[in-house]
């Protein structure tokens, strides 16, 4: 597959520790909701170990002029370079890849279990079906350490306003720290939690995307009220 240039448009903060890089589309790049791509600094400049690539899921919507990724930012190299290069500085680009795609038998519901940075191909999930006035009953269960660190939080919220086949479930990880007036859950995502929301854990398709031990635990707990491998997509983030 081949790499495409991408011009660096913009960059902000999408919430405490979360970067939104915005590029150009280069022209002939199609991709599906869901997917990521492996984006690469387009210049000779030292990162880390772990080399100028990386794979970031498209938080953006097909339909957007802009492509957007989000990345948490750590103190490694690359993402170092990522958020201090200037606007029109050139990426390339390789993809997309990736399955966690949504399902077409829109008589099963799709379950979004999304961790932190795990938001980012769901955000494009759930706009394309909105954009595109799809059938699909989406449930996205949104787990957050602290409110200042949930990325598009508003913007699901008006999502959810738009699309009634879509239902916005956050629910925040650190119970000591809850702001006044919160509208949301509270711990972690557990099974009588989900329970509160999915009437039949047999109908749906689900979707987990977040740390590797937030995937690995969201696993377990479907397999434990029967749920079938078949039934589970899941990808997971790594911190890098």
């Amino acid at each position: 597959m081949r790499h495409r240039r991408a011009i660096l448009k913009g960059r902000d903060s999408l919430c405490n520790g979360t970067t939104g890089l915005y590029f150009e589309k280069p022209d002939g790049f199609e991709f599906k909701p869901g997917q990521f791509a492996n984006f690469t600094l387009d210049a000779a400049i030292a990162t880390d170990a772990g080399g100028s690539t990386r794979s970031l899921s498209i938080a953006s919507a097909p339909h957007e002029k802009d492509l957007m990724v989000a990345m948490r930012m750590r103190d490694t190299g690359f993402k170092r370079v990522a958020s201090t290069l200037p606007i029109g500085a050139p990426f390339l680009i390789e993809g997309p890849y990736g399955n966690l795609i949504l399902h077409r038998d829109i008589a099963r519901p799709a379950v979004f279990l999304a961790g932190g940075i795990g938001i980012t191909p769901f955000r494009s999930m759930i706009w394309h079906a909105t954009e595109v006035g799809s059938a699909h009953r989406i449930f996205l269960f949104y787990s957050i350490r602290r409110l200042e660190e949930a990325a598009f939080l508003k913007e699901l919220r008006e999502i959810q306003e738009l699309n009634p086949g879509f239902k916005f479930i956050p629910t925040i990880t650190h119970p000591g720290e809850i702001p006044h007036r919160w509208r949301g859950e509270l711990g972690h995502i557990t099974q009588p939690g989900l329970t509160k929301w999915l009437p039949d854990f047999q109908v749906p398709i689900f979707y987990i995307a977040g740390p590797p031990g937030m995937v690995t635990g969201m696993r377990q707990i479907l397999g434990e009220v029967g749920v079938s491998d078949d039934d589970i997509r899941a990808e997971e983030f790594t911190g890098y």
